[in-house]
């Protein structure tokens, strides 16, 4: 068997990839590159474990999601046009419209006429939120403790709420 057909066997280390590059033959052989990757920092594998866990319980933290994308959406709105809390407040009275609705098309007592209520009172309270922190900011007064308290308590409702898998 020929030197130049046999492969030569080297022994390396755990973790540690080898390239093989044939020889370059001839005037016009171009010199190349080889890229080796650098092992990732401490902080780069934090953040890579902090984001799986993230996105493998993205269904059971969907309020949290929404109550950060509410909070940014707010001080936007705060930014640019303070008076879109003039337009957002009507919407508060639409939860308090639907428990009617569904009280009237389909009557529920006791354990599950509470949860429409509780819903409607929350939604209607984070309708109510939105509105306020689109005005006059997300951060005035008691409206950051507000926020965190209608999250606390959206979360808390999903978790019991959402069926587990």
């Amino acid at each position: 068997m020929s030197s130049r057909t046999r492969t030569r066997t080297v022994k390396t280390a755990a973790g540690i990839h080898t390239v093989r590059i044939p020889r370059q033959r001839g005037r016009r052989s171009e010199p190349f590159v080889i890229v080796v990757p650098e092992r990732p920092s401490l902080t780069r594998e934090a953040l890579g474990f902090v984001g799986r866990g993230l996105w493998a319980f993205r269904r059971a933290l969907a309020p949290t999601g929404l109550s950060v994308l509410a909070f940014l959406v707010a001080g936007l709105l705060h930014v640019i046009a303070w008076w879109s809390s003039l337009v957002i407040a009507p919407v508060a009275a639409v939860p308090l419209g639907w428990l009617l609705v569904m009280q009237r098309r389909r009557p529920a007592r006791s354990t599950a006429l509470a949860w429409r209520i509780g819903l409607a009172a929350l939604a209607t309270l984070a309708a109510v939120w939105l509105a306020l922190a689109a005005g006059f900011g997300p951060l005035a007064g008691p409206l950051a403790l507000l926020w965190l308290l209608i999250w606390i308590t959206g979360q808390t409702a999903w978790l019991i709420i959402r069926p587990s898998r």
